[in-house]
């Protein structure tokens, strides 16, 4: 028996808890993570936005594909499932603060780090990551003593529902949303340090390609830059996009920092961010879904754990939420500049397919 992490954002929360909770959903793309799973495993329950543990589940059987609707909307896009086994369920008040201290000197990702930053995050990046033995069993003990007989820990029910405020009916579905203030929307000078910081993330992504035997495209204005930092990946730089889209669609898939290409086809694409606003990218992305709606692309945001939360932000912001594609919380995901780091790690990419980055990428829940 193994323990694996279910993020839930506070709108699916809400949702699992008016539904019968014996089946737990996940989007496609993490099929994978989702095949190492047994009956028996265990199923951890964390709610983002507010960091809390809450629940847990035991699989019953699975994975399996359903397209057919749940008894909650907001599910829509989770159509890997599996049959579970509800176990613990607490209210969001006695849910437990991952912050707490009797929580954080514990666990194994967060005894290390300092509350005020974000670099233990990489643990709870993505749903059906697998947890330590010893955390999964610490949560375990954890939430079943709160539910039996444990502590409050009250939440601002103004600013609970505030959470729920933020959304967006379209046609199709309710997708939230979120709206920056205007001091938010600032956007600081670019120092030389985070150019170049940027520089090297953006020749980590091509090198990571490369070592997988698959083609890159990196903007001309940044090429040399690029490998100046990694001679690895001169041969597998392309100095022609195989495409023939219309000027502007080209101009755009030619700004993007990074893209991935198995033969033909573009695989993946990147934006490197480094600045406060961490816009700009995100713009890119979203014009590219505009122009060619139909693109089947893995887009990804790549900016420093303390931005993580500012990436969230702006891909759901609501302009974002009615791309003819769909959401672009659904299609663009978060890489933090250390999980990349963590990927280059491993011995064996060159027998790895690009799917692997999708157990790094977190989602804007």
């Amino acid at each position: 028996m193994r323990y694996f992490l279910n993020l839930f954002s506070p709108e699916t929360y809400e949702a699992w808890k008016r539904s019968a909770r014996d089946v737990s959903g996940f989007r496609v793309r993490q099929k994978n993570a989702a095949d190492r799973i047994s009956p028996g495993d265990k199923l951890v329950c964390y709610v983002t936005r507010l960091s809390r543990w809450f629940g847990l589940s035991e699989v019953v059987s699975g994975p399996y594909l359903d397209e057919s609707p749940t008894s909650y909307p907001e599910a829509d896009p989770f159509m890997l499932r599996f049959k579970v086994r509800p176990l613990v369920l607490l209210e969001i008040e006695k849910a437990v603060p991952i912050y707490e201290d009797s929580v954080w000197q514990v666990l194994s990702f967060t005894k290390n780090h300092d509350k005020g930053v974000s670099t233990w995050t990489g643990k709870i990046r993505s749903s059906l990551v697998q947890l330590d033995d010893a955390d999964g069993k610490f949560i375990e003990e954890m939430l079943i003593r709160q539910q039996n007989d444990g502590n409050l820990y009250p939440v601002d029910r103004d600013e609970y529902q505030k959470l729920f405020a933020n959304t967006v009916r379209r046609a199709d579905k309710i997708v939230s949303v979120s709206v920056p203030s205007d001091s938010e929307l600032e956007e600081p000078r670019s120092t030389n340090v985070e150019v170049r910081e940027s520089i090297k993330v953006q020749a980590l992504i091509a090198e990571i390609a490369s070592r997988m035997g698959l083609k890159v495209w990196i903007p001309k204005s940044d090429r040399s830059a690029v490998e100046r930092e990694a001679p690895i990946v001169m041969n597998s730089i392309i100095e022609r996009l195989p495409f023939s889209y219309d000027e502007v669609t080209l101009r755009t898939i030619e700004n993007i920092d990074v893209l991935w290409l198995r033969g033909r086809s573009i695989v993946r694409a990147f934006e490197v961010e480094h600045t406060t606003s961490v816009y700009s990218g995100i713009l890119r992305m979203a014009d590219l879904l505009a122009l060619q709606p139909n693109m089947d692309i893995k887009l990804h945001i790549v900016a420093p754990a303390s931005k993580r939360e500012k990436v969230f932000q702006e891909i759901r912001r609501p302009v974002f939420s009615l791309l003819e594609h769909g959401p672009l919380a659904e299609t663009c995901t978060y890489l933090s500049y250390e999980s990349l780091r963590e990927l280059a790690e491993q011995k064996h990419l060159a027998h790895l397919s690009d799917t692997v980055l999708d157990e790094y990428a977190e989602e804007a829940e």
